[in-house]
């Protein structure tokens, strides 16, 4: 037992967030700088990934700093005692349980030791971030040694995450989404919208435009007939976005839609 993880467990922050103090912690100026940084470090491996995946490079950046700030901070808990933990004292014990024997599972087939596996409190491991069961279905040894190291090796770490998004239904040929204006007399309730959650109905750039939707700066939107849905992440009053479907895969990363936003934003300032 592992009382720090009982306690991260038990007391979650309860503090309220909004978009822009989210986007304030993950998509500082000084991300920004360090992820063009290693968009260029890596241009070599990053090319050759995105080339055998479908997923822009600088998507593949941007995971990478917001999870670990570019592998950086992994954290320090021994991920299958913090899964013992999760699994003895937790609220979702059943679910911890199969997180720790797929830990078993990572470690019976060499991939890492079990003193080496550090992750989060809750399980999350590497440099990608990864459960141990996302780790099962989507982790890569890209460099062909036999272990799928997202700890250690770069290389594994970027194809474990093009891999991930790829089989999340990513498309190369899309970006995520983007801000807009929406117009006072735009009917939410038409649109499937509400205070507390965004819509699911997808319309054409071209639907949007003719409802008075807007870019961020009042400009027209695109012609292209790209399907999109609205996203209002604070709520009706609050900043609106338009997403395409990569934005969904970002979600089946992430279920929060201040990470995909933030995924979003931080990757447009590397184009």
């Amino acid at each position: 037992m592992i009382p720090r993880v009982v306690e991260l467990d038990r007391n979650q922050p309860e503090f309220k967030m909004t978009l822009d103090r989210y986007l304030g912690q993950f998509v500082s100026s000084s991300r920004q700088a360090t992820a063009a940084q290693k968009l260029v470090e890596h241009a070599e491996l990053l090319d050759a990934v995105s080339k055998k995946y479908g997923v822009q490079k600088r998507y593949i950046v941007t995971f990478w700093g917001i999870e670990t700030s570019f592998g950086k901070y992994l954290g320090s808990f021994n991920v299958p005692q913090a899964l013992v933990t999760l699994a003895y004292d937790g609220r979702r014990s059943a679910y911890f349980r199969k997180e720790l024997l797929n830990a078993l599972r990572i470690i019976d087939g060499g991939h890492i030791s079990a003193d080496r596996m550090k992750g989060s409190w809750a399980g999350a491991m590497g440099q990608s971030q990864f459960m141990p069961s996302s780790f099962l279905n989507y982790a890569e040894d890209w460099d062909g040694d036999g272990r799928r190291d997202i700890w250690g090796t770069t290389a594994d770490v970027f194809a474990s995450t093009a891999n991930y998004l790829a089989k999340a239904g990513w498309r190369d040929d899309m970006t995520w989404g983007r801000e807009v204006r929406i117009p006072s007399d735009l009917v939410i309730s038409n649109i499937g919208a509400t205070k507390l959650s965004s819509s699911k109905k997808r319309l054409t750039l071209p639907d949007w435009q003719k409802a008075g939707v807007r870019n961020k700066d009042g400009s027209a939107l695109p012609t292209r007939p790209l399907r999109a849905r609205l996203v209002l992440p604070d709520g009706i009053g609050g900043r609106a976005f338009l997403v395409y479907s990569n934005f969904d895969s970002i979600l089946r990363w992430n279920r929060s839609n201040y990470y995909a936003i933030a995924v979003g934003s931080l990757s447009d300032t590397l184009r």
